[in-house]
């Protein structure tokens, strides 16, 4: 059952992270790309669609991490599986991203 725990700690991982840009840019009140935006994921979306997009994203890595199992901040395999989908999330990010903001996305 612990692998089920450590699946939804990658994915509460994946979601706390995304909801990082989406929250800044929203309060910030800059557009930011969001799977509502046309074309999904390129176009922009109002500040006010990234501060939701980013709060439903809180509240599902909140629920996936802290509500699943026992997360236990000094276990390795549950904060493995945290960070890894973090950091996986972040670099995909990084390139898609900076290909619409200026970042080098062919490295």
């Amino acid at each position: 059952m612990h692998a089920l725990h450590d699946v939804s700690y990658f994915f509460g991982g994946a979601f706390l992270t995304n909801a990082i840009p989406h929250l800044v840019s929203g309060l910030m009140g800059r557009a930011f790309q969001s799977p509502f935006a046309k074309p999904p994921g390129q176009g922009l979306s109002s500040s006010t669609v990234n501060v939701l997009w980013g709060w439903f994203n809180l509240v599902a890595g909140y629920l996936l991490v802290f509500q699943v199992g026992a997360f236990d901040i000094q276990s390795v395999a549950d904060v493995a599986s945290f960070g890894v989908a973090g950091l996986l999330i972040s670099l995909q990010s990084a390139r898609h991203f900076g290909k619409f903001h200026g970042g080098n996305s062919s490295r």
